[in-house]
């Protein structure tokens, strides 16, 4: 069966969670796959970014470098990204077969989408250096999790996926947090809490960990500041670059302007038209930096959400940017029902209507999921997320 096929079959998401089944999985091929230095990134936000700044930078260095990312907006490719590009097709269905062959029926079938897709970037990974791997739903019991690292990466934590992982930040930062191994990275939190619960894990598994403000010099914070300009990255997206550029000196080599200067992954922040911002973040933590990076400034939001999602609390922080919001129709089981949806913009006097057309004299922004961003892109005609 050809891996679109195969993977058609796979749910995308589950209501329970089995720990147990891919650690069993990765034993039974561990020795036939290969090897590379593993980065891990772990957090609730700036896992793409800032794991896309470092994976560049590491290929520009004249490393293979593998980043291994997810979801995806358009195309299943952009999950598995080598050497400076998105994988063909022709590589995926190869990888594919060998994964195949290596696995037996039985657990090949039984493995999620993201449990295998995970063992299919291994496969395609062989012969890199390094792979930039970001966790999907947690740390400590991710998929991810079970590889050797040589650097673990903590992006921002914060409230997210409660169903899994509770609804403190003593519980979600503790999971996360737990996957760390030898040596760990902290970067910029918003919750104090967090590097203090930081610091007791890494202390309990003689992890060495190092926080970002630890980590600066004079060189990685001027250099930051100078691409964040020329490439108008927002602060959020600066602060990504700062811990990109903190790890690559962490891992023996020296940040330079050149190495990292680049644009983020595409879908943070992105202008995709001279009146169109467009960005994948769905939780609060990523509308807080939404609203600072268009403080003072009015837009039409383009949304729709995941009913799991605490859209109220979304909605409020992007209250003082919204003009007016335009809910756009999203095929998906997960998204909240429209009255819901509706009740809430009306308790924070938010107009809205439906999504028809772009106005060429109206600043938008398309915000709240992948979901979100696929159907958008799609219904604009955009068929690739390269830039």
């Amino acid at each position: 069966m050809r891996l679109n096929d195969f993977l058609a079959h796979k749910p995308l998401f589950y209501d329970v969670i089995d720990y147990e089944r891919f650690p069993e999985a990765y034993r039974t091929i561990v020795r036939f796959l290969p090897s590379p230095k593993m980065i891990h990134l772990v957090g609730t936000n700036g896992k793409g970014s800032t794991g896309r700044f470092l994976a560049n930078a590491l290929h520009r260095s004249g490393k293979r470098v593998g980043h291994y990312t997810s979801p995806h907006i358009l195309r299943f490719n952009e999950r598995i990204w080598l050497d400076g590009s998105e994988v063909s097709d022709e590589v995926l269905e190869r990888a594919h077969q060998k994964l195949l062959d290596l696995l037996s029926t039985e657990i090949a079938e039984s493995l999620s989408y993201f449990e295998y897709t995970t063992l299919l970037a291994m496969v395609v990974y062989e012969g890199c250096d390094y792979v930039v791997c970001e966790a999907g739903l947690g740390g400590e019991y991710d998929a991810t999790a079970v590889f050797d690292k040589v650097l673990s990466i903590f992006t921002p934590i914060d409230f997210d996926h409660a169903a899994f992982l509770g609804n403190t930040i003593d519980s979600i930062a503790t999971t996360k947090l737990r996957s760390m191994q030898s040596i760990a990275l902290l970067g910029k939190q918003k919750h104090s809490d967090v590097e203090c619960i930081a610091r007791t894990i890494a202390g309990e598994k003689g992890c060495k960990l190092y926080t970002l403000s630890e980590c600066l010099t004079p060189n990685i914070e001027a250099s930051a500041l100078l691409l964040a300009t020329k490439n108008s990255l927002s602060d959020y997206l600066r602060d990504n670059l700062m811990l990109a550029m903190a790890a690559y000196e962490m891992l023996g080599f020296e940040a330079s302007e050149t190495l990292f200067d680049q644009k983020a992954l595409f879908g943070r922040l992105s202008r995709i038209a001279s009146n169109i911002t467009l960005d994948v973040g769905h939780n609060a933590l990523a509308a807080e930096s939404i609203a600072q990076n268009f403080s003072g400034k009015k837009v039409t939001l383009i949304y729709n959400t995941y009913g799991d999602k605490d859209y109220r609390e979304i909605l409020s922080i992007l209250a003082p940017i919204i003009k007016s919001v335009e809910i756009i129709e999203v095929s998906e089981g997960r998204i909240v029902q429209r009255d819901l949806l509706e009740s809430v913009l009306d308790e924070l006097h938010l107009p809205y209507r439906s999504f028809d057309e772009i106005n060429s004299k109206q600043e938008y922004l398309v915000f709240g999921s992948f979901s979100v961003a696929e159907t958008f892109l799609k219904r604009m005609n955009v068929t690739s997320t390269m830039v």
